[in-house]
């Protein structure tokens, strides 16, 4: 029988450190699962996230069809991870069609998921054993991580108390996990909250190997998790914030960011 374990999101619950984890001991975890990211179904993960922004039946089909292309070429069998933070749609503060700030992850995630389930039986047939897994992190601290994101990566000229003021109901990672878990039931939601994983060698990933039954002698030798994407400092978002009021044309802000962001990394 096949097990898949799809890890759904949350964006900035160390996703991104899990994804590299996987992917560098993909050698040493192959006789235990299969693991899927970013990299292997690129279609399929830009087409959930422009759903979230543009969330018409047909996108969401067309997401369902890049799904099932990618899903036709799996073997049967085993446990397969298949980890995309935009299967849950966008990440708050961005904007959908029409320029609504997108405040909640549960609609756009709820139809994806409910999708994946189709897709994966369709695939692998009706008794696929489908568990959805979500990282998870503190409200606070998450959407603090947020924002900095948002400074770096789009025209975002809000300060922080600004910004905070527009999401005065934001639901946590944990919240829409819950959601979630009631809402996908009797499919299984599992969660692994940032706080508890994230100082672990393995970090995250560590209650993914837990959860697919990876020996734990085998979880202690695999090659330690790399921190990715760590918030940048007080100073950097100020400065961010600083080149997004400027104006401008999008290309010589992206370069302008990018050239901060290498002086950072060069101390």
């Amino acid at each position: 029988m096949t097990r898949v374990i799809v890890h759904a999101g949350y964006h900035k619950t160390g996703t991104t450190s899990l994804q590299d984890f996987l992917n560098d001991n993909r050698d040493m975890l192959a006789p235990y699962l299969r693991y899927y990211g970013k990299a292997d179904f690129p279609d399929a993960g830009a087409a959930a996230r422009i759903y979230a922004q543009k969330p018409f039946p047909w996108r969401l089909y067309r997401f369902r069809l890049a799904l099932r292309r990618f899903l036709q070429d799996l073997p049967e069998g085993g446990t397969i991870v298949l980890s995309r933070e935009t299967f849950s749609g966008g990440m708050p503060g961005h904007r959908r069609i029409g320029g609504a700030l997108i405040s909640s992850y549960h609609q756009p995630a709820l139809r994806l998921a409910r999708a994946i389930i189709v897709e994966l039986r369709r695939r692998f047939g009706q008794d696929v054993d489908i568990t959805f897994f979500y990282t998870t992190r503190a409200r606070e601290a998450w959407i603090r991580s947020v924002y900095g994101h948002l400074l770096r990566s789009i025209r975002l000229t809000d300060d922080f108390d600004r910004f905070r003021a527009r999401f005065p109901a934001l639901a946590s990672p944990e919240e829409e996990a819950r959601r979630m878990a009631g809402a996908l039931a009797p499919v299984p939601v599992v969660t692994a909250a940032l706080e508890e994983w994230g100082s672990h060698r393995n970090g995250p990933a560590e209650a993914l190997l837990t959860l697919a039954g990876v020996p734990e002698d085998i979880r202690a030798r695999l090659t330690p998790a790399r921190r990715a994407n760590a918030g940048q400092s007080a100073q950097m978002h100020a400065a961010f914030l600083a080149l997004n009021r400027r104006g401008g044309s999008r290309a010589a802000l992206k370069a302008a960011k990018e050239r901060l962001l290498r002086e950072a990394q060069n101390g």
